[in-house]
């Protein structure tokens, strides 16, 4: 089954998707399986994270940001603003597919872990998911 997920973002930082896909495995009736994700954009990533403590996605957020800065004079591709070629390098370092399997109908993630959409971009996106569901 394959499902696609769309998802508006607020700006930089990390936005949890769990419970969503989640809901789309409860509604496929797969009780055992497996969960691909691919994030159609190449300015924002997927990640598997803390999802108990916020001061983790924050410092997430502060150390890429000071790894991939945005006044870096070598940068070319400027057209589209500032934190453009920034967010396409964040999205090169980090992940844009994931697989997560599916265990009693829902991902199978550690206690502490969530899923989650990493906005690269400073503005409002609109993102899309497309999720696959591989029932056993």
């Amino acid at each position: 089954m394959l499902r696609k997920l769309t998802i508006t973002t607020t700006g930089q930082g990390l936005y949890e998707i769990t419970a969503q896909v989640d809901r789309l495995i409860a509604g496929a009736g797969t009780n055992q399986g497996l969960c691909t994700l691919l994030i159609q954009h190449t300015s924002a990533s997927l990640l598997i994270q803390e999802n108990a403590d916020p001061t983790a996605r924050r410092d997430l957020q502060a150390w890429l940001s000071r790894l991939v800065r945005e006044d870096d004079p070598l940068y070319t591709h400027t057209l589209e603003g500032p934190d453009d070629m920034p967010a396409h390098i964040k999205a090169a370092l980090t992940a844009t597919t994931l697989s997560i399997p599916i265990a009693a109908g829902r991902l199978a993630l550690g206690t502490w872990q969530g899923v989650y959409l990493w906005e690269h971009r400073r503005g409002h996106s609109t993102r899309h998911i497309l999720i696959h569901i591989l029932s056993d």
